[in-house]
Order: structure tokens, then sequence, then C-alpha cells
């Protein structure tokens, strides 16, 4: 953990340093869905999902969240940062989603935390017409551990493949998630998320569009299936 805010204070330390010949951008904005399925999996039902970051010169902080808004029982709070260069993207992120009411979220310590901190690198081919993109996620410190008599590390892995493309005014995007060994995501290696995504922006006036989308995710491993829709703020 204290490497963690190590690294964190060092970007902290980039980002005011590059702020003075770049420009620093922020974002905010957020999604409405009608469930929240996350990697093949059911995590909550309808949800308001804030999001929030800033980035300069490749190197990104971001803070991500989910909140069930029909029972509010559900919360999660993700912090994000990263890096990006020509195609390739790092990153470290801290999630934690163990709910409202449960106070607890300063706890880091290796044996008690609630906390899942996971790697990334992700890479997007550089062509144009095949715009195939591939990320490699591996949780490496927090709770995930296999649950036994060792209780030793599980390093869950999820590795997935996107590829957007469009048919008339309609952006699509099918996806392959899949784990290659027994992890938080299955008990074994699986195929654990396919899906197909549709984006349309809904034109409410001549200067504003409202981004809608539709997604259907199958689970092969749990022989289960989603459709969720969302709106983009």
């Amino acid at each position: 953990m204290k490497k963690l805010i190590f690294t964190l204070a060092v970007l902290v330390w980039v980002f005011s340093v590059k702020a003075q010949d770049n420009e620093l951008s922020f974002s905010v904005g957020g999604d409405l869905v009608s469930s929240y399925v996350w990697r093949g999996a059911l995590a909550a039902s309808a949800s308001i999902q804030p999001a929030a970051g800033l980035s300069i010169a490749g190197f990104s902080l971001s803070a991500w969240g989910s909140t069930d808004i029909t029972s509010g029982d559900y919360k999660e709070v993700d912090f994000t940062a990263g890096y990006s260069i020509a195609g390739l993207s790092l990153a470290v992120t801290d999630y934690w989603w163990m709910g409202e009411r449960n106070y607890k979220y300063f706890n880091h310590d290796s044996e008690s935390t609630d906390h899942l901190f996971e790697f990334t690198v992700g890479y997007t081919l550089p062509v144009e017409k095949f715009p195939l993109s591939l990320t490699w996620n591996t949780m490496f410190a927090g709770a995930d551990v296999k649950k036994g008599a060792d209780d030793k590390r599980a390093y869950s892995t999820y590795i997935e493949a996107k590829y957007p493309f469009a048919i008339k005014d309609i952006a699509l995007e099918a996806s392959l998630g899949l784990t290659p060994g027994k992890s938080l995501y299955a008990e074994k290696a699986s195929v654990a998320s396919i899906g197909l995504k549709a984006i349309k922006n809904i034109k409410i006036s001549d200067g504003f569009s409202l981004p809608v989308y539709g997604q259907i995710l199958t689970n092969p491993r749990s022989e289960d299936i989603f459709f969720v829709f969302g709106i983009t703020l």
C-alpha cells in the first residue's frame, strides 16, 4: 500500500510539473444504467455511475463510482492512475465495493482490507480499418485471495478484447472477456463475457445530443444473460 501511495504522489508531482508547459484537461460525467454488469456478472440493479478525471501529457488520474438507486445498499468507489502513449496504456486501479454502511474504507491492512488493487496493460492496434484493443488486468494486492486453508493470493486475471465498428449512424462494439484460471471470476479457465454494445446520439436540440446505449452480455460459464440500457450524462 505504501508503494501505491508513493506512486500516486509521484504522479501528482508529475501533473504539477507538466502543467507548466502542457494543457491540463478535466472531465466530469456519468452514466445511468438499468443494471450494473461487470465482467460477466451482475453487481447491482439500476445504478447511477459518476466519473471524473484529469489528464496531461499522457498521464491521468480518475475516479469512478456506482450506487444502486433502488435499494441504496450497493456502493462502489474506484480510483485509477494511468499513462498512455501511442496506443499503449498502463494503469493501476484501487477497487472498493463493500457497500453502504461499511465504515472501513481506510483499512489497508494486508490481512483484512476490502480493497482490491489491479494492474492493467492495454494496447490498441495502430490499424485504422482494424482498431482492435486488448487489455490484460491482474489483481496484485488486497482482498483477492483463494479461499481455503492457505488463503494464497489468487492473482485474478481478466483478459478482454474489444472491436468497435459502425452501421450507418449507430456505433457498435463487440467484446470478449475470459479468465485464464481459478479466480474472482470463475473456478477454472473460461469465457466470462461475450457482449455487443450499440450507441446512438439522440438529438435533443440543435446544440445538444444525448448518448444512449443498449448492451447485450452473456456469460457462458454461468449460463446467464443481461440486457442493459444506459444514458451517458
